[in-house]
């Protein structure tokens, strides 16, 4: 389904922006290297616009070599210099170091028998508001909270609760699309159908 430019939460007037509020902010995302180019694009845009780092995606995969893990967890100082280095991409030092811990992370979480799915998954909230305008949409809520602790326990960086409820909101933890936006029930649909097939249904 595609938004008409008038009901979208947000995203008119820039087409890469307008495809990501309709293709896939809020349709739920459950496997492991999806899961982990959100956190760590979440925790590069902590402090700035998600449209600019919307726009710097395809250089971030480039850099980070797509972001899989297995191979990100085995970038050394070399990498974080040319990493540094590359304009296309945001460099902060932090962020950069935190995405490379990050992959060691998601890796030391399958070594145990988990997946970062299960995990991320477990803290969807029992019951998802259904808000009327921005004003209604929070930046930190209890589970988020709880996800970012979690997160951190396991040596994940750049996962705070605000960070921890924007991936939320990005995979389909939450649906926080407004009342009367033409794709709010498509994502609920998706929602609802992943928490069935990860075992979270509530």
């Amino acid at each position: 389904m595609t938004a008409s430019s008038h009901k979208r939460c947000f995203g008119d007037g820039d087409p890469l922006y307008e495809r990501y509020h309709d293709t896939e902010w809020g349709y739920p995302v459950v496997d492991e290297h999806g899961l982990y180019e959100r956190l760590c694009l979440e925790a590069f845009q902590a402090g700035l616009s998600w449209r600019t780092v919307l726009h710097k995606r395809e250089a971030f995969r480039a850099a980070f070599a797509g972001f899989e893990p297995q191979r990100v967890a085995c970038y050394t100082a070399r990498d974080v210099a040319r990493l540094l280095g590359d304009a296309g991409i945001i460099r902060n030092r932090a962020k950069i170091e935190a995405t490379i811990g990050n992959a060691r992370a998601v890796l030391e979480l399958h070594e145990s028998g988990r997946t970062l799915a299960s995990l991320v998954w477990s803290f969807a909230p029992r019951r998802n508001r259904v808000p009327r305008s921005h004003a209604q949409v929070p930046a930190i809520t209890p589970q988020s909270e709880a996800l970012s602790k979690a997160l951190r326990k396991l040596g994940f960086r750049f996962v705070g609760p605000t960070t921890a409820y924007a991936m939320m909101q990005a995979i389909g933890l939450v649906n926080d699309h407004l009342v009367g936006c033409p794709i709010r029930a498509d994502v609920e649909r998706a929602r609802m159908a992943a928490l069935e097939g990860i075992g979270q249904s509530r």
